[in-house]
């Protein structure tokens, strides 16, 4: 079993780097999907982030090996690599229907259906609290969208259809994960991570339009660079700091994210109005994202306080 440093500290200030990330990531990608599709955003974020990857494993020596592999691993790896693919193009697909605000917000049924899988697939055990966390969650995403229960019922609307391939992201990393946590046993985690952005970065070259990168501003451009970036430094900081810390502390600090940009867009909203609209949320969404927040938290820390 793996044992953390103790260096709560460090560990903590890598889980709120990761957070601000996660946080900030969806308000940088809906600038750039003005002008550019999902395809062709996912094919840049996963072809820049696995070379990256790639050069820095071979230039320490660290290039999975041909010996790792055998029939079943290399199955998982593939099952693995297709969830990555479809839960980084189907969130952007939802995003270019959605605001920020709401993308994030649903996007947190992904820890908990990963909770769900840890317990059937892992036999994890599923505590009391660990239930009102869930029960809470739930609660607070219809709460959250009191405002549009009527577009998100009623189908065949932008926003419905933006909200159920949120929901297939979420479904669709929460597989990929419960995979990768039995593939760790062979590979480590930057070399997964290679492998998961170069496949991602094949699948879609042959749906993108690099082309249409040309029209963007110099805005758009670093909002793009920063996309690509942030796939590396992410992920980065999320596996260094599972090394330092408890791994259920790490997910309840994660479970702010939608605040993270919540806090953000209103802001943007406030002084750059003209570049930057925010969804009003009225006194019940806000309880609801509250209580998706603390739900997350409550069922990530389980019986820890």
């Amino acid at each position: 079993m793996h044992t953390v440093s103790g260096r709560s500290m460090f560990g903590f200030s890598l889980a709120l780097l990761t957070c601000v990330m996660w946080g900030l990531l969806p308000i940088a990608l809906k600038d750039v999907l003005a002008d550019v599709d999902p395809y062709t955003i996912t094919f840049f974020r996963f072809m820049s982030s696995g070379l990256i990857l790639a050069c820095w494993l071979g230039a320490r020596g660290g290039l999975p090996k041909p010996k790792q592999l055998n029939r079943t691993i290399t199955l998982l790896l593939f099952v693995a690599c297709s969830g990555l693919s479809l839960n980084y193009g189907s969130y952007l697909i939802g995003l270019d229907y959605l605001e920020p605000k709401s993308a994030q917000v649903v996007i947190q049924l992904a820890p908990f259906l990963l909770l769900i899988g840890s317990v059937v697939w892992f036999k994890e055990q599923f505590t009391r609290w660990q239930a009102m966390g869930a029960l809470t969650l739930l609660v607070g995403l219809g709460l959250f969208f009191n405002q549009r229960l009527e577009q998100l019922f009623a189908g065949g609307n932008d926003y419905s259809a933006g909200v159920l391939w949120i929901v297939f992201a979420a479904v669709t990393w929460a597989a990929y994960a419960l995979i990768q946590k039995g593939l760790l046993r062979h590979f480590s985690s930057v070399q997964l991570m290679m492998i998961f952005n170069l496949f991602g970065g094949v699948v879609f070259m042959f749906v993108a339009s690099p082309s249409q990168v040309l029209v963007l501003s110099t805005w758009q451009w670093a909002m793009l660079i920063f996309c690509c970036l942030n796939t590396v430094i992410a992920y980065g900081a999320f596996a260094e700091a599972m090394a330092h810390w408890q791994s259920s502390k790490v997910s309840a600090v994660l479970a702010i994210t939608p605040l993270v940009t919540i806090v953000t867009i209103d802001f943007l909203a406030l002084v750059l109005p003209e570049h930057y609209q925010t969804l009003h949320l009225n006194a019940l969404a806000m309880i609801g994202a509250g209580m998706v927040i603390i739900g997350s938290i409550v069922a990530a820390l389980g019986k820890r306080r």
